[in-house]
């Protein structure tokens, strides 16, 4: 009997042993998970993680006569730096520029931010005018005045220096004038009726001089500009308050013929 119970004993613990064994086994390791890519130059970034960068460009007149001027504007969005080829370069997100063209041109636009990147382009057509008498110079800048692309620029009271919005003006008017270099510039001083006449005469020389003075830091030659004081003969206003005032104390430009 001993014997018996023994053996039972043995396939007791083997049955035992064989339940248990399977359960034993090592599982197998988790797959690794393959890391989502780096956005690199040429492979951007996850769209749903950065939003793509737009970009418009435009031209306005689309089509001009040699040496005439139109304006690009540009917009975008989700753009860190923006680029316009054909000599303009680094820009802000949004603006404009004057650009006159001697040729026909095409101006791309190149939007780049952590979404990736986007152009757009827009056609400058320069379309010679064979069939119209090319105007001088003289008469083109004269034309340019009248017209208010040349302006005025104006000073405080009984001062000559120039003013942030002066110098601003001047660097736009200088643009003119080296479109037309065939033409020579006069620059009248004036001043409000305040003060003496020969004071006058004397402040609105010195005003004449130093928009000549930085006309000439521009690049426009010298002897194209010829200062000239009025002192307040001729004011452009005839009242006799703050705000005509304001208006007389300027330096004019007038084409010397």
């Amino acid at each position: 009997m001993r014997s018996v119970r023994v053996v039972n004993l043995v396939l007791l613990v083997l049955i035992m042993g064989l339940l248990v064994l399977p359960s034993c086994k090592r599982q197998p390791p988790p797959a690794a998970r393959t890391p989502l890519p780096l956005p690199t130059p040429d492979r951007p970034a996850d769209p749903d993680l950065a939003p793509a960068p737009s970009v418009e460009i435009t031209a306005s007149p689309s089509t001009i006569a040699p040496r005439e001027q139109t304006t690009l504007n540009w917009r975008s969005s989700n753009a860190s730096s923006i680029v316009i080829d054909s000599g303009i370069g680094n820009v802000e997100n949004s603006g404009s520029v004057v650009v006159s063209p001697r040729a026909s041109t095409t101006y791309t636009a190149i939007a780049t931010g952590p979404g990736g990147n986007a152009r757009s382009s827009t056609r400058v057509t320069v379309v010679p005018r064979n069939d119209v008498i090319q105007s001088t110079d003289i008469e083109n800048l004269a034309r340019a005045i009248a017209e208010g692309r040349v302006k005025p620029i104006f000073f405080d009271y009984d001062k000559a220096q120039l003013s942030g919005q002066a110098r601003s003006t001047l660097e736009t008017n200088a643009r003119w004038f080296r479109e037309f270099p065939g033409a020579s510039v006069i620059i009248e001083g004036h001043c409000d009726e305040r003060g003496t006449e020969e004071y006058n005469l004397a402040l609105g020389d010195r005003r004449a001089q130093a928009t000549r003075s930085y006309l000439v830091q521009l690049g426009i030659e010298m002897d194209r500009l010829k200062a000239l004081s009025f002192g307040e003969e001729r004011p452009f206003s005839p009242g006799h308050d703050e705000a005509a005032y304001r208006l007389n104390r300027r330096a004019h430009f007038v084409v010397e013929q």
